[in-house]
């Protein structure tokens, strides 16, 4: 055998694998998401109830995995580098865009990079005060805010989260103000409000709402486009501020790498689908002030939805004046 002979043969024996691996249905192997949330976060939390239903409707096991740190940044840069096999995926979220605006050196780009293929659930944020604030309607807080002005303090689990920005938002949009204190995560909101150290705050509604129910805080409005079910008095920022802006709400879903074929991503929505019909899994998201949802009807769909999005908290950054350091 001579060499290019060798060679041709070598060659063709180094792609069998690939090929035979090209070939094989998709999954026919567990299925890798990574978490950018630590273990028993929120969102992490309703990845892992959902889970089981995911691996259900694929036919193989769903993997979590967490790679904490940077504000999800490292999780995505991660993924954006692994295969376009369907194999890796990551959950992608609002937050992803929003550290690409706060930082537009970061080295990975949330759209570029990745193909969303579907939204897993989304959750907006609750105006709270303290139960015994003298405060009861939004309007009565703004008009206090503005009649003293550098004297409130708003509370956040830090820059760039959704709770800083709801504030940042309201602040601009009703010509406010204020201070932005943050804390040193989300779960620090509720007792700086109680103390007195925070005049109002943003939590998202999976801890705002049962601090609401159980008589601690005061709901004045809610940043999601429709009123909630489980807040049903409460009028949304929207109706008072009359601003698409806003309208803000946490989202999370699966986004793989980006050169995924297109095939593999709608195996993966119908997955999705299935998923979030799911009664169980429905329940366990609307316990926790989430909403089980799509956000489009076609991985396609959900990636304009994304570029949207984008665009969207790049503008509310812009808006609110937020930056790394604000």
């Amino acid at each position: 055998m001579d060499r290019r002979t060798f060679c041709t043969a070598a060659s063709a024996a180094w792609l069998l694998p690939l090929a035979a691996r090209a070939a094989e249905p998709y999954p026919s192997r567990p299925v890798r998401v990574i978490s950018p949330y630590a273990a028993g976060g929120g969102p992490d939390v309703q990845l892992r109830q959902a889970g089981p239903a995911l691996g259900e409707a694929l036919g193989q096991p769903v993997v979590i995995e967490n790679k904490v740190g940077a504000a999800g940044v490292l999780a995505a840069q991660y993924v954006a580098q692994q295969p376009p096999d369907g194999y890796t995926l990551l959950m992608g979220s609002n937050t992803h865009l929003i550290q690409k605006a706060l930082q537009p050196d970061l080295k990975f780009d949330p759209v570029a990079d990745f193909k969303p293929v579907a939204n897993l659930a989304s959750s907006p944020t609750v105006l709270v005060v303290r139960a015994d604030a003298p405060w009861k309607t939004l309007d009565e807080l703004i008009a206090d805010a503005k009649a003293k002005p550098g004297q409130m303090n708003y509370g956040s689990g830090g820059i760039g989260t959704s709770a800083h920005l709801a504030g940042a938002t309201l602040a601009s949009l009703a010509g406010l103000t204020v201070t932005h204190i943050p804390l040193k995560g989300s779960v620090e909101i509720a007792a700086s409000l109680l103390r007195g150290d925070t005049q109002f705050a943003f939590p998202v509604a999976g801890t705002g709402v049962p601090q609401v129910k159980a008589g601690k805080l005061r709901a004045l409005a809610v940043t999601s486009r429709r009123r909630l079910p489980l807040l049903p008095d409460v009028p949304t920022l929207h109706e008072r501020l009359d601003n698409e802006l806003a309208v803000q709400e946490s989202w999370f879903g699966m986004w793989a790498p980006a050169k995924t074929p297109d095939a593999i991503a709608a195996t993966l929505y119908a997955a999705m689908a299935k998923t979030v019909r799911s009664p169980a899994v429905q329940a366990a998201f609307e316990a926790a002030g989430n909403e089980a949802g799509l956000l489009g009807d076609s991985p396609q769909a959900f990636a304009a939805f994304v570029r949207s999005e984008n665009r969207k908290w790049a503008e509310i950054v812009r808006l609110g004046g937020v930056t790394v350091n604000s």
